[in-house]
């Protein structure tokens, strides 16, 4: 059973926990074929390809080797910066809104996020209630990406409040295992709905 402490503080994974972010929103507009475009996701433009601009290594720096081996390729490629907005919509159902009602609460917000420190700047532009975080700790700005236990020990390092009075929020169960590990309490996120129910079992009701 998940434990019911009220947190002083909540540290929120962003993309996919606050803000709806999905590849595949761009590349059905380039690759009709539901087939062809899996493919392409799954064999040169991966997650695993990905998760390098998450820990640091600028976007045009690391698809040059994708380019090299797959020239006609090159504008499908170059797009996963250049049309990287078109990746987002909206916010998850449900989380618009909630940074604001969790302030009224005086709750201390914090972001450990996977993200690209040259796509930081777009998304806190794009949604300016992520403006309200006290401290973000964005991986491609330190150079270290979850579940890295590295990144949780900095994340302790650099908010207020202690690790066991601070939830962090993750849609990956491998990084909320390491938050817990690492001295967090655990949120494990599917939906808001769940979300707020396992707030509200906290003492916090939204």
């Amino acid at each position: 059973m998940p434990d019911t402490v009220r947190p002083d503080a909540i540290l929120w994974d962003i993309g996919n926990t606050l803000v709806d972010w999905n590849p595949d929103y761009l590349y059905r507009k380039l690759i009709p074929g539901a087939q062809e475009r899996a493919g392409f996701l799954a064999s040169v433009c991966t997650m695993a390809w990905h998760a390098e601009h998450d820990r640091g290594v600028p976007m045009a720096d690391n698809r040059r080797h994708l380019v090299e081996a797959h020239p006609h390729l090159e504008d499908l490629i170059l797009a996963w910066e250049t049309r990287w907005d078109e990746m987002f919509d909206g916010y998850v159902d449900g989380m618009e809104g909630i940074i604001d009602a969790l302030a009224a609460h005086r709750l201390a917000q914090h972001a450990l996020s996977n993200m690209p420190a040259e796509k930081w700047p777009w998304v806190r532009a794009h949604y300016p209630d992520l403006d309200r975080f006290e401290t973000a700790v964005i991986s491609g700005e330190e150079g270290i990406i979850k579940p890295d236990p590295a990144i949780y020990e900095l994340t302790k390092d650099r908010i207020a409040a202690p690790a066991y009075k601070t939830l962090f929020i993750d849609d990956r169960l491998d990084n909320v295992e390491a938050a817990i590990a690492a001295g967090f309490m655990g949120h494990h996120f599917h939906d808001a709905a769940t979300l707020k129910a396992d707030l509200a079992a906290r003492g916090i009701a939204l």
